[in-house]
């Protein structure tokens, strides 16, 4: 094929460039690599949120959201596990989420050739306007503290272990909640419910720098994530969600202090050009920093799989085609990954100890900006016996027209 001759070229090129080790390096990495997608990119993107637009051929249930995840993990060979939302997945009214429902989840998983990936109490539907762990009243608390411990149980008895927890707790104006008092709740609550969550069970904490609460959120930063994480025991770490930043956060450092500091980790990828849009993931130049730093601090293929972070997808944008927009996410981290193992650190070592800045930043550079490593990943592809592009491939396969006349019937 004529588009493998092209392949073959781009390899030799790279290799030229940055040495056949490293480029094999790279194309084992990307076959190795996964990730979770979200079980929430499948459905109806948000409701209200995004003014009640329901994209063509959405999925209308968990059942549903299956067959599409089974799909893209077919297409990319990179996705063999999806993560849940308790209210959204677990549960037949939307308020009390179902052991026996996840059950059945995970047999239709299991029957797709997927398993469940992390676990996601949902804190924030009805019963939740006035905060979730940290609001004032102790019912509210209790219902998803219980929640919470629900979740555990289901991670770990019907899933690989792992608990995501986000907030939306916060205010809108100063006065309007005591800060204080928000923030002691919600540590308060969250001791409760590790009390009845084994240790086998990992639990990742998320910040966010605001959404819905615009004046504080009540936990707004790594530094709070990591705080709270510290004092619940080694089992609890910190989830770092690429689009709750402000603009200019060097997030990659961030990424680095929580491997040096050995806090258990994992990443919700995405793309955000204001605020918290939650695109798709694009192989752009930070996306790549990032993987070289988890590829450098040795947790993404670690021997010892608890020093592994958890790497999962987390977009939920309005308007693109779903289908198309996560697989192109996994397309784009697979770049990035890639680029990651052609850094000379060698190289790179020699010219930090001589001070050569400039000479530094282009070794770095010229890996993680500059090459073009789409011939790496289309040979780990093609070694996997998968298409080379499966945005394209999915295009061709007639699987959207196909579930937009299904799910378009009553």
């Amino acid at each position: 094929m004529i588009k493998e001759r092209i392949i073959e070229l781009g390899l030799e090129m790279l290799a030229e460039e940055f040495g056949e080790e490293k480029v094999r390096r790279a194309v084992e990495a990307v076959k190795r690599f996964e990730v979770e997608v979200p079980s929430w990119v499948f459905g109806v993107f948000g409701a209200g949120r995004f003014g009640e637009y329901v994209p063509s051929g959405a999925a209308r249930n968990i059942f549903e959201k299956l067959d599409d995840a089974s799909v893209v993990h077919r297409l990319t060979g990179a996705t063999p596990r999806v993560a849940m939302h308790m209210l959204w997945d677990f549960s037949k009214d939307g308020y009390e989420a179902d052991f026996e429902l996840a059950k059945k989840v995970k047999e239709e998983a299991r029957q797709r050739g997927l398993d469940i990936g992390a676990i996601n109490p949902t804190y924030f539907l009805r019963g939740s306007h006035r905060g979730s762990f940290s609001a004032a009243e102790e019912k509210v608390r209790k219902r998803y503290i219980e929640q919470t411990v629900l979740a555990a149980k289901i991670a770990r008895e019907l899933a690989e272990g792992l608990l995501t927890l986000w907030f939306p707790d916060g205010s809108l104006y100063p006065g309007q909640i005591e800060l204080r008092d928000a923030y002691k709740n919600l540590r308060e609550s969250l001791e409760i419910s590790c009390r009845d969550i084994p240790e086998e069970v990992r639990i990742l904490i998320e910040y966010k720098v605001f959404e819905p609460g615009t004046y504080s959120t009540t936990v707004p930063d790594w530094g709070t994530a990591v705080l709270l994480a510290k004092g619940l025991g080694p089992n609890v770490g910190v989830l770092v969600d690429l689009g709750h930043h402000h603009h200019g956060t060097n997030v990659e450092q961030i990424v680095s202090i929580l491997i040096a500091e050995g806090i258990p980790a994992g990443f919700h990828f995405n793309t955000r050009y204001a605020a918290d849009d939650d695109h798709a993931v694009e192989p752009n130049p930070e996306n790549a920093r990032i993987f070289y730093e988890l590829v450098k601090g040795d947790v993404l293929f670690n021997s010892d799989p608890s020093k592994n972070w958890a790497y999962m997808i987390d977009q939920c944008s309005a308007r693109e085609n779903r289908m198309h927009a996560i697989l192109h996410s996994v397309d784009s981290l697979q770049k990035s990954l890639a680029k990651a193992f052609l850094v000379d650190r060698d190289l790179l070592v020699k010219y930090q100890g001589e001070d050569e800045i400039i000479l530094a930043n282009r070794v770095f550079n010229d890996a993680l900006m500059d090459a073009d490593v789409r011939p790496i990943v289309a040979k780990a592809r093609l070694e996997k016996g998968l298409p080379i592009d499966p945005v394209a491939e999915y295009v061709r396969s007639g699987y959207q027209r196909k579930i937009e006349l299904a799910r378009s019937k009553k």
